[in-house]
Order: structure tokens, then sequence, then C-alpha cells
């Protein structure tokens, strides 16, 4: 062999090589954005977990048609206005209708659905900050307008690239300005609009404003989503990267700083609140991932470390300026998570990026760079959003009755008697019982069970009913029902009940504001005796329930004025025997 047949031997080969990297490569860019639309899983769990269980199915349901809506009017006219050849003054495309006429292009394909998924993301953000009180029909109408015009036209300046934007060199890899920050925005806006949630805050005495606390009814379906959508970001940062060198980075990266930010928050709020708060830590894992979203090819590990830190304790404060201070209703933290941590990490790349950061010796210009992307695609965002609201809450309606939001949007918008049948989905079943010791040891039992006796004027059975009423912790049922079986009392009442004595006031954090124990679930147990002695039956439920803890239950008697069997017509004591 010639060194000419050599030559031409590892040509052949290197073009084989880079031939099957390309195709390696454009595999993995539809792999990506299939990760990225399993992201919308992640995002309904994080939002359904983080609310209440009686607005859960309208939460599924506005995830599933941000997308099949935003799908269809990406196609018709996002697509063009956002990646369309002929561009006008870098601002948007025409739109061409171009997935339809060149599907067979697998360029065209390929950036549609990439795109595509990444507009249904900055649609879905806004659903969480807008829960509760939103009617299905306005949200789907701002989802349509988000997909349709104002994602495409943004975007375009960020990754056409005939964009203004890339003309300037911004920086926004993957879209924490362009997709987490205009979600982030559109969601306080959408907020704002709405106003808060009914008895979210309550004016003092002092007149000042309260914030109260309505945690969500599953933070286990919220953590797992916040797995969801850190496995999806390997996709959503990792999927436009053109070499293994930039893959790993980013991967890299978008290991670290969601890790490093789930620390720093976890640490944060145990040393503000001296307990750490599950979900601010879930938000911290979120916030992280936003942060390092737009610079994640441009940053090292110890950029991606601190940015992290950062957005781990940013998300924390913002959370609780936005609620306690500012008083806007953000359920789930959309406002704080993806707008104020999608504009730090756009910032935070004009000071870590390696090749043109300050800190690496670029000097200012690529911060002022990121500063003017912001600034652009916010002022868009609040200009075109605010109008869109405003012309939906005068012409439509934005906002759901009082009536209806009491109820549930599930029930109301749905005609879903519930997302969990067989369930409980009441807000307050999400505490338990919760006891406050006596500091000098244990009461009497006559005063942690009172016994309050209710005679009526008159009786008119033969022979003294009375009706025995016993209000204890479930915790204590079983042994209650086995004690009242042992006496000989055959037949009881039993109602789940929430209610409120001395253990009301006791409050814990959540998410910054206090949690206040009001309402907690109990038994009801009431049996009607004539037989069994009622001095029996009290003396007996006391012995069972007492504990010496406020909240060991209360027993009422009442004097019943007859009883009737329906099927035998049996009344008074009659009425009450067991038959043999």
């Amino acid at each position: 062999m010639g060194l000419t047949d050599l030559e031409d031997l590892v040509a052949g080969l290197t073009t084989s090589l880079e031939a099957t990297e390309g195709l390696i490569f454009a595999i993995w860019f539809l792999l990506g954005a299939a990760l990225v639309f399993f992201m919308q899983c992640g995002f309904a769990m994080v939002e359904s977990g983080l609310t209440r269980a009686k607005n859960a199915g309208n939460i599924i349901m506005k995830n599933l048609m941000d997308f099949a809506i935003g799908t269809v009017v990406f196609m018709t006219l996002g697509f063009g206005l956002m990646m369309g050849a002929d561009y006008v003054a870098g601002i948007f495309g025409v739109p061409n209708l171009d997935i339809f006429f060149r599907l067979n292009d697998p360029e065209i394909a390929s950036s549609f659905v990439f795109n595509l998924v990444f507009a249904a993301t900055a649609a879905t953000i806004v659903s969480g900050a807008m829960a509760e009180r939103t009617k299905f029909s306005a949200y789907c109408i701002y989802s349509l307008i988000i997909s349709a015009v104002i994602y495409p036209i943004e975007a375009g300046w960020v990754w056409n690239s005939a964009g203004w934007l890339v003309g300037l060199d911004f920086v926004d890899f993957a879209g924490s300005a362009a997709i987490h920050m205009v979600g982030g925005i559109t969601a306080c806006v959408g907020a704002l609009f709405l106003k808060p949630r009914l008895g979210k805050y309550r004016k003092q005495k002092d007149g000042t404003i309260k914030s109260v606390a309505i945690p969500g009814h599953n933070l286990a379906i919220a953590a797992l989503g916040v797995f969801i959508l850190w496995f999806g970001w390997y996709g959503f940062n990792g999927a436009a990267a053109t070499s293994i060198e930039q893959l790993a980075r980013i991967f890299v990266n978008t290991t670290i700083a969601p890790a490093v930010a789930c620390v720093a928050t976890m640490a944060f709020t145990w040393i503000k609140n001296k307990k750490p708060d599950v979900s601010m830590t879930l938000n911290g894992a979120l916030a992280g991932l936003v942060a390092i979203t737009a610079g994640c090819s441009d940053v090292d590990a110890l950029g991606a470390t601190v940015i992290g830190l950062i957005a781990g304790i940013v998300v924390v404060v913002a959370v609780e300026v936005i609620d306690l201070k500012l008083h806007i209703d953000d359920p789930v933290g959309a406002v704080s998570v993806h707008g104020v941590c999608g504009i730090l990490g756009t910032l935070m790349v004009g000071l870590f990026s390696t090749s043109t950061g300050l800190f690496y010796g670029g000097g200012l210009r690529q911060f002022g760079v990121q500063l003017l992307g912001v600034i652009a695609i916010a002022a868009w965002v609040i200009a075109t959003m605010t109008l869109v609201f405003f012309l939906i809450k005068k012409f439509h309606g934005l906002r759901v009755s009082k009536e209806d939001e009491i109820k549930g949007l599930d029930i109301t918008e749905h005609g879903l008697v519930s997302a969990y049948a067989g369930f409980s989905t009441s807000f307050e079943d999400l505490y338990d019982g919760i006891d406050i010791d006596i500091p000098d040891g244990k009461v009497h039992i006559d005063t942690a069970v009172p016994v309050q006796v209710k005679t009526a004027k008159s009786v008119a059975s033969d022979v003294k009913i009375s009706k025995v009423e016993i209000i204890c912790k479930e915790t204590k049922f079983e042994a209650l029902k086995e004690a009242m079986n042992k006496i000989g009392v055959m037949g009881m009442t039993i109602t789940k009940v929430l209610g409120c004595g001395a253990q009301k006031g006791k409050t814990e954090k959540y998410r910054g504001a206090d949690v206040e124990m009001t309402l907690l679930p109990k038994i009801q147990v009431e049996i009607v005796v004539c037989k069994v002695p009622v001095k029996t039956v009290v003396d007996t439920a006391k012995k069972v329930l007492y504990t010496g803890h406020i909240g060991d239950g209360k027993i009422f008697v009442y004097d019943v004025e007859n009883v009737i069997r329906v099927r035998t017509g049996e009344e008074g004591y009659d009425a009450l025997q067991d038959e043999v």
C-alpha cells in the first residue's frame, strides 16, 4: 500500500467517523427534545403537589392542554415567527408553514419539534402562579397566545441566527431568559391581575397584612415532579450540544448547580426558620437548574457552584419578599424560581463565562449585553402580557367565582368530584393532631376529658335513654371501639370531623409564612344507650382517651326523647336491643 492509498484510507475513516458523530448528535438532538417533553409531567406533578387536592385535576388538565394547544398554534404561526428564513429586521420571521410543505427535510422537522417543546415549557410555567383561581377557558386563551406569538418572537431574537440579540453575542444557551424568565414574568403579571386566593392574606388589627400559608396537598408528588424535571433538564440544557466535550460540560454543570442550590436552600431555611423547609428546598433544586441554563455550556464547575449557591439563597428571599412583602400569591413559587432565577442565571453568564465573563478577564461587555437582553425581553413580555390579561379579564373573565374557588376547580370547571376518589381532599386533613405538652405535668382526667350533660325538657320513652357523644383523636378510635364492645355497647355512629379547642394558635412555618393549626382532624362517636349505664360508658371512654395532654377530647351526654326501629316499629328500650 502506497502513501497515497494510506492517506485516502485515513481520509475515508475520518469522513466516516465525522458522519457517525453527526448522526449520533442528530439522534441526541431529538432525544433531548423528548426529555424536554417529559418535563411537562414534572411540571404537572410539582404544581399539583404544591396546591390543594380539590384543584389537582384542573392542574393536570392545564399542563396537558398547554402542550396540545401549543402544538396547534406553534405549527401554524409560532414556528414561522421564531425560525422563519425571511427574518424582518432581526425581530420576527415571516410565517411560511414550512412544517407542512418541507416535512421531509430533517432539519426543518427536527427544529420544529425541538423548539415546540421549549415553547410549551414557557407556557406551562405560568399555570403554577395562577393556580386554584383561574378560569380554565381563560387559561386556554392566554396559553395559546404565549405559544403562538409572545414566546416565538422573543425566542427568535435569542436563537434565530438573524435575531438581533444573536448579533450582539447575547448568550442564553438553553433558555434562562428566553423560556424561564418569560414564564416567570408572565406568571407575575397574571397573578397581579388575578389577585390572591381567598383567605391567603388577612388584615390584622394593627392594619398590617398577614400572609396565611396554604400548604400543598402532596409533597411526595411535588418531589417526584422535581426529580422528573431534573432528569429532563439534561435534555433541556444538553440537546443542542455539538460536541462530546460540550455535552460533558453541560451535564456536569446541570448536576452541580441544582445540587449546590439544594444544599444552600436547606441550610438557609434551617438557620432562618430553625427547621429545613421541604417545599422550599424542592424549589431550591429548580432554582439552581434555571440559573445554570443560560450558561451551562459557557461556565466551568466553579462557576456552576457559585451560581447554584447564589440561586439557592436568592429563591428563598424572593419567595418570601413576593409573598410576605408584596402580597403576590404564587402557590408554587414560579415567579421566584423561573422569573427571578432566570434573570439571575442570564446575568451570571456575563460574570462567569470562561471566554467572555468579567471574572475570567473578559471585561464588562458581556455583562452589558446580558443586561440589555434581559431588559428587552422583560419589556416585551410585560407589555404584551399586560395587554393580553387586561383584554381577557375585560371581555371574557379571568378568575372563577368565589363559590367555585371554595368548592375547587376540579368539580366546578371539569365536573370531577375528586382527582383522588375514595380519599379526603379537605385542606385541613393535611395535619395530624398536635398535642401541646403541659409544662407542669399531666392535668387531671376530668380536665383532660371534660364531660358536659345536656338535659332535654321531656322524655317520651318509658325508659331512660341517653346519647353519649365522644370527640377524640383519630389514633384513639380503635382502642375506644374495643373498650365499648367490652362493656356491651354494640351500636355506634362514626364521623370524621374537623375542629379546634385549646390547641388553636400553635403555628409552624411553610415557605416562610405561618401555618395556623386551627382545625384538626378528629373522630366523633355517637352512642345511644339505655341498658348499659351512662356512667359506665363515660368512665370507660375517659379511661381510654386520657393521656393528660390538652386535646384528649370531650364527652357530651344528652337525654334522648325516643328511639324508633324503622323496620319493626319498636320504640324506646325495645328498639335499642339486639335481636337474637
